[in-house]
């Protein structure tokens, strides 16, 4: 049902719509706009600071520009909210019963204005690019324009775009959309360079841009409507790349987000009366705060050589309170993944204890420092890895590809705790050990506070934790609770196998000798997985081995959590009815 009918926005069904308007009328829309956001984040979450901050740009190009014929590239898209908007897809926001009709990032199966399902950081330049290169030798005439927050700038990739944006030989264009901030608060050498422009008013001779090549122009307030009509305007047409350096507020529209930048983000369900959270807070420490508070105890315990190092996303972690008591072991290298595998690498090269702080669908972008810098030198880096498991989520941020990543690369050992006792444990033994780089997977499903640990992990024993007849379960990690409900059910054996890439094998042995099915569990993707080596190195036994877990595949919010796992045969349920077939065959 449509909650506010009297909406101007009802109206706009294309950006056709929105140039018939007049400065009054699309003024009176962007505070709608920003309504509809705040409203629909406050029901059921989304990014709310990045979408508030950038309506008025976002106004101005639709009014100026003609798309889809004329392209702009979204650099993370998750600030989109105003171009799906304008772009047909204003019931998402205007009709509570269709909030998840929508994706949250810009999806071409979706619409003709979106070009690129984007959810990382720092590619629109080089996207826009190729665009535009390909637009030169077909003989096109649109307009390609890329925008790019400060934040975004952080990362590597955005530097080598500029590189190569520089030398287009016609009309491209690169929005920085500076609100000093990205996910946390900017860090870095950037940061100054882009305070220099804003304080001059774009006249600072150090200019990072006109170095590069590029032509510049500045707009001091990106938050109003007319500016940046007239900025869009004036450079619609150019005919060689330039840069449109555009000063916006973060959060915009909403007092709470302004203060607390780093808060509103992205953010769960919250009251409109007074910004408090809908959801009670979980009881009892997660699996993020106990590895943080695991850090901090080492380094109060006397061991001073620990960096913890983050890319951008200090609160995934919690690490706010660490970096205030601890400043001189606390690194955060803005969002550059690569560089923070890179600098980890050389901290630990120099005799230093690094600790990385990665998010599983972030890490990705940093697979050949993984492999190169660290794992081909063999340094004891410590990584502590999040969001690693299925859900619900984008398909630019699903987060079951970390084992297939780091498991597969030679030298790195990946824990998989099945308590917060164990992931303690595991993190306390890497710190010390000195044999090459570990990595920790955190917890995603629920897992007890306690449970037993082990001296050390250098030897991996896979842990037995039920006895049973017929079937063993290796349960990694964070499913362990769902592979005691399958033995149990099934009078079957429950072992632990404490590592996602390392085979017990004088165990795999003895379970191939005395089971007649052998099953993996693992919350990741099956390819390339733990259940894929236990599998291939039992291939030859006459034992059956059967693997659960997800599908190569990408999955979006379109799928429930529950519909993910029913579709890869993942319920307790499900489980138990395929191993009670297969031993009923066997019969």
């Amino acid at each position: 049902m449509n909650q506010h009918p009297e909406y101007l926005l009802n109206k706009i069904k294309s950006p056709a719509d929105l140039k018939v308007l007049n400065l009054e009328e699309m003024t009176q829309l962007a505070a709608e706009i920003r309504q509809l956001i705040i409203e629909k984040d406050a029901a059921v979450g989304g990014h709310l600071g990045p979408d508030l901050g950038i309506v008025e740009l976002t106004i101005a190009y639709h009014y100026v520009f003609s798309a889809p014929t004329d392209k702009i590239v979204w650099d993370v898209s998750h600030q989109t909210y105003p171009h799906k908007m304008l772009t047909g897809r204003a019931y998402a926001w205007l009709d509570p019963e269709a909030y998840d009709k929508v994706t949250p990032y810009t999806n071409p199966d979706e619409s003709p204005y979106d070009y690129y399902a984007i959810g990382h950081t720092s590619t629109s330049v080089s996207l826009a690019t190729g665009m535009a290169k390909a637009r030169d030798l077909l003989g096109g005439s649109e307009k390609i324009m890329a925008v790019i927050g400060d934040g975004s700038l952080t990362g590597g990739m955005a530097y080598e775009g500029l590189n190569n944006a520089a030398m287009e030989k016609g009309n491209l264009v690169i929005v920085v959309n500076d609100n000093q901030w990205s996910i946390d608060k900017n860090v870095g050498g950037l940061t100054t360079a882009l305070a220099k422009l804003r304080a001059s008013q774009g006249q600072d001779p150090e200019n990072p841009f006109k170095a590069f090549g590029f032509d510049y122009r500045y707009v001091a307030d990106g938050n109003d409507l007319e500016s940046m009509i007239k900025a869009f305007q004036e450079i619609r047409d150019v005919d060689h790349p330039l840069v449109l350096h555009v000063n916006t507020l973060k959060g915009k529209g909403y007092e709470p987000a302004i203060r607390d930048e780093e808060g509103h983000h992205w953010v769960r369900p919250f009251n409109l009366t007074d910004d408090s959270p809908k959801a009670a807070p979980a009881a009892g420490p997660s699996a993020a705060q106990v590895a943080v508070n695991t850090v901090a105890g080492a380094i109060d315990a006397g061991k001073n050589s620990i960096m913890a190092i983050t890319a951008a996303i200090p609160g995934v972690f919690g690490l706010d309170s660490f970096k205030k008591a601890y400043p001189d072991h606390y690194t955060d290298v803005g969002i550059a993944e690569q560089d923070s595998v890179a600098f980890a690498a050389g901290f630990a090269k120099a005799g230093g204890r690094p600790v990385l702080f990665e998010n599983s669908t972030f890490l990705q972008r940093a697979f050949d420092q993984l492999s190169h810098d660290v794992a081909a030198n063999q340094l004891p880096v410590v990584m502590i890895v999040a969001g690693g498991g299925i859900s619900a989520n984008s398909k630019t941020h699903v987060g079951v590809f970390d084992q297939v990543m780091i498991s597969n690369l030679p030298n790195w050992k990946y824990l998989a705790p099945s308590s917060l006792a164990e992931e303690k444990a595991m993190i306390n033994w890497a710190l010390e050990q000195k044999d090459g780089p570990v990595a920790i997977k955190l917890p995603v499903r629920p897992v007890p506070a306690e449970g037993p640990v082990l001296e050390g992990y250098r030897h991996i024993h896979y842990q037995k934790r039920r006895a049973g007849k017929q079937t063993a379960i290796l349960a990694l990690g964070d499913m362990q609770k769902m592979g005691r409900e399958v033995a149990e059910a099934l009078d079957a054996s429950l072992y632990d196998p404490l590592a996602a890439n390392v085979l017990d094998t004088d165990c795999l042995d003895h379970l191939a000798r005395h089971y007649q099915v052998i099953v993996t569990l693992e919350d990741n993707v099956l390819d390339g997985g733990f259940g894929q080596k236990v599998a291939s190195y039992l291939a030859d036994r006459p034992v059956l081995v059967k693997n659960f877990g997800e599908k190569r595949e990408y999955t979006d919010v379109d799928q429930s959590y529950e519909q993910i796992l029913v579709r890869n045969q993942l319920t307790v349920k499900q489980i138990t009815g395929s191993i009670s077939r297969l031993l009923n065959e066997q019969e």
